[in-house]
């Protein structure tokens, strides 16, 4: 058994160590107040310029961009969000297994990965597995800021453009509650008009998204024509053409389609620093409460081997007395 001293030296110690979480505890609730407050900001603006994108691109079968049109992929881009620090659960750990797990994915198939590091624990651990890195933007993590993201949103649509990458996805943490993160990786170029719509892949007079499906049955009927009487009141059903087009359309596309894309790689940053500061608060409040527990048990273990041995000397006092 250990020494009364041994005791309240490791009383002393996790006192100490209680006193650093619970103040880390603070500080990550009063940042993740701040980017809560920034992400429910900016999630319904950037939802409905999504679903009005895709939905425009879906429903209009002359709305043909390069960056919605799938091809082979030869090179993939992967923009990955973390941290910088640690003492934030798994955090971390999570982002880095779905990165190495999607690259092995890409390599099985013979497609060249290059990864943009939104923090210091994805770069270093990109680099010490030898991977193609796109560039240097560790101090986003921790300051995100919408200029940068519009330059790599402008840098990869070049690169899409000139052919030299294929595909852009994006590996961050969705932040949907302060209990609640859910690791997300989400397809960013080219544009998929079916994934992440707030609703069913089916149409109705209310929400009406349209499918390849679909589009392929436009081209079939001819297009607008199709669109313009030559169906029956139920097919009419099927499709929303109520989209006022002012002044063109490719105004429209170059307007809309950076905008989509600098948007979603800012979105992304705030939700990933967002659930950093959820999951490091829950981290340092589990350590708080282990901390608790084992103050505790030390301090029943301290008072009953202090009372051994308070009962051990008056043994030894009343058996003295008796010689």
């Amino acid at each position: 058994m250990a020494s009364l001293k041994e005791i309240k030296n490791r009383i002393t110690s996790v006192q100490s160590t209680r006193k650093i979480t619970s103040a880390m505890k603070m500080v990550a609730s009063s940042k993740l107040h701040h980017a809560q407050v920034m992400i429910e900001n900016m999630l319904p603006y950037e939802s409905m310029l999504e679903t009005i994108l895709k939905s425009f691109l879906a429903a209009n079968v002359d709305a043909k961009s390069i960056i919605t049109k799938k091809r082979e992929v030869k090179n993939a881009v992967l923009i990955v969000y973390a941290s910088n620090t640690s003492l934030c659960g798994g955090f971390n750990a999570n982002v880095i297994k779905k990165m190495t797990n999607t690259v092995e994915e890409y390599q099985r198939k013979g497609i060249n990965v290059i990864i943009y590091p939104i923090s210091r624990k994805v770069a270093d651990k990109a680099k010490k597995l030898g991977y193609t890195i796109g560039g240097d933007y560790q101090d986003l993590a921790e300051k995100p800021h919408f200029p940068t993201c519009v330059e790599i949103g402008q840098e990869l649509g070049k690169k899409f453009g000139k052919g030299e990458i294929d595909q852009v996805e994006l590996i961050f943490h969705h932040f949907k509650s302060a209990g609640s993160q859910i690791l997300t990786k989400k397809r960013l170029i080219p544009i998929d008009i079916e994934e992440a719509m707030d609703y069913d892949h089916t149409r109705d007079l209310k929400h009406v998204i349209a499918n390849e499906h679909v589009q392929e049955y436009l081209k079939e009927q001819g297009g607008h024509k199709a669109l313009k009487g030559e169906r029956s009141e139920s097919e009419a059903k099927e499709f929303n053409d109520n989209f006022i087009i002012e002044p063109d359309m490719r105004t429209i596309l170059r307007a809309l389609i950076p905008k989509y894309v600098n948007l979603m790689i800012y979105t992304a940053l705030l939700d990933s620093n967002a659930s950093e500061h959820a999951a490091r608060m829950v981290a340092m409040q589990t350590a708080t409460d282990n901390a608790d527990d084992l103050l505790h048990d030390l301090t029943l273990t301290y008072n009953k081997t202090r009372q051994a041995a308070i009962t051990t000397e008056l043994l030894d006092i009343m058996g003295g007395s008796f010689q």
